[in-house]
């Protein structure tokens, strides 16, 4: 996913430099001199370019607001007056999703990271290893809540203080704490060689649960 919006980054770049190179200027019999881009074009790029900030800042992020907001019309602006604003967000994003500066990247890694390794313990669970399963889905839950953690600026512990921080902290409700405890004494069972305290299928559930939790709280 971060490949593809970088690539989709380097498209509206480029079709940015095209809408530009439609710069003129005209003159109005009421309001005398003014520049315009090709306005077609540039409506165009503004709504895929929209699109893209959405999802790759988010809709509450700076950018997409500043965005939003540059590409308002002022009383006496002309529309090269909005793309030269909308152009400065919309580079401005661009550098900071590309230099790993957002929330959102951070999400898309650790999202693509839990997906390979929750892969990797399904692939262990299929050969029989069971506990070894059970440990690498207990490494993406717990990195998933460091993730919140840091999301929200609470400082990382231990996985149950973690779970009681993000819960006080509003991030969920306390029937999923209960369900993050219960997966983790799987996880610990497993890690310490208790495997008379959990069955192959409650670590089926262990991997599909995780995953649920990963996906809702890093999308």
């Amino acid at each position: 996913m971060i490949k593809v919006l970088k690539r989709r980054f380097a498209e509206l770049d480029l079709q940015l430099e095209k809408v530009e190179r439609t710069l003129q200027l005209k003159n109005s019999e009421h309001f005398g001199q003014y520049q315009e881009v090709d306005p077609d074009m540039f409506l165009n790029w503004c709504v895929k370019a929209r699109s893209l900030i959405s999802n790759a800042c988010g809709k509450e992020s700076e950018h997409y607001v500043s965005f939003v907001d540059g590409e308002k019309p002022t009383p006496y602006g002309d529309n090269y007056e909005i793309f030269k604003r909308v152009k400065a967000v919309f580079l401005a994003a661009r550098e900071d999703f590309e230099g790993g500066y957002l929330v959102s990247v951070r999400n898309l890694v650790q999202a693509e990271l839990a997906e390979s390794e929750l892969d990797q313990a399904r692939e262990l669970l299929q050969s029989g290893y069971i506990s070894a399963a059970a440990v690498v889905t207990g490494v993406v839950l717990e990195n998933t809540l460091r993730t919140l953690c840091d999301n929200h600026s609470i400082c990382h512990g231990k996985l149950d203080k973690m779970n009681s921080d993000l819960a006080k902290a509003g991030q969920y409700n306390a029937l999923v704490q209960k369900r993050v405890t219960a997966l983790a004494a799987i996880r610990n069972s497993a890690a310490h060689g208790k495997t008379a305290e959990f069955q192959r299928s409650d670590v089926e559930s262990m991997i599909d649960e995780v995953e649920r939790l990963a996906l809702d709280a890093l999308s």
